[in-house]
């Protein structure tokens, strides 16, 4: 069984087929739940189409620079497996062993930390604020980042490949359920509570990760994980929100009546925001 696991990611980089079916399939998945179960009436501008295109736009760019970036990470992988460098090799782990350290690491670097350090450093903050700005959080947010912040979190992702050592098949198996959790956690779905909350206590949940939409502080600045809720729970800025009290934006540094002005969205976080 491992070996056809190790076979399948190892070279799933090469098949970029493959991979856009995990994420179109993901986002569609939860496009359709979230219409059938909403956690809340979004008000969308003009309709939910319209709204997703300008996510969309963003989505482009970032998949062009992760083609870019993934051919680092090949690099960076090989060279690690070259050397025995990381803490896969370090600590003599086995096949599952090396998923799970490797997991982890991406998680906490590439998922956590990244996100945190976005939030308390300003010139930072401007980029990652295009994503806090959406009014209407839906499956289509997850992967509205601004370039520049999209490069960042790949400068992130090669520190957890360095300290964690990941193999290739690793580091494709962290990727594809990130980006499955990523429509998840974002997805206008209305889980059971006790499932939201159960799911909350390992895993970041569609409810815990609305708390960190929330336009006010210190909501905003809170629930940082990507996949694992643990992060957050063990370093001390979890918190928890009822969804009926959640209201999206940040009106404080983009009028909600611009939250899908691509343009301007592009191009306001070169500027500095006003205090």
């Amino acid at each position: 069984m491992w070996d056809q696991i190790i076979e399948y990611f190892q070279t799933l980089e090469k098949h970029p087929g493959q991979r856009m079916a995990f994420l179109v399939g993901g986002l569609l998945l939860f496009w359709i739940i979230e219409g059938s179960i909403p956690l809340i009436s979004l008000q969308y501008k003009r309709n939910k189409l319209r709204h997703a295109a300008v996510n969309f736009g963003f989505t482009v760019i970032h998949l062009l620079i992760h083609t870019v970036l993934a051919i680092l990470i090949i690099v960076m992988s090989d060279w690690c497996n070259a050397q025995e460098f990381g803490l896969v090799y370090w600590l003599n782990a086995n096949v599952p062993g090396t998923i799970i350290v490797s997991f982890l690491v991406l998680d906490f670097f590439g998922g956590w930390l990244v996100h945190l350090t976005e939030h308390k450093v300003g010139f930072l903050w401007r980029f990652h604020v295009v994503h806090h700005a959406d009014n209407n959080v839906d499956v289509t947010t997850g992967l509205r980042h601004h370039p520049i912040e999209s490069v960042l979190r790949g400068v992130f992702f090669f520190m957890g490949i360095l300290v964690s050592g990941a193999p290739m098949y690793a580091v494709m198996i962290f990727q594809t359920i990130l980006v499955l959790s990523t429509a998840f956690t974002h997805a206008n779905i209305s889980l059971p509570r006790w499932l939201d909350k159960g799911l909350s206590y390992i895993f970041v949940s569609p409810n815990m990760h609305k708390v960190h939409h929330h336009w006010k502080q210190p909501y905003t600045d809170s629930n940082y994980g990507a996949i694992l809720s643990i992060w957050d729970r063990l370093l001390g800025t979890f918190r928890k929100l009822e969804p009926t009290q959640i209201r999206y934006g940040l009106d404080r540094y983009y009028p909600n009546e611009k939250d899908e002005d691509f343009i301007l969205l592009m191009k306001k976080p070169f500027q500095k925001l006003d205090p």
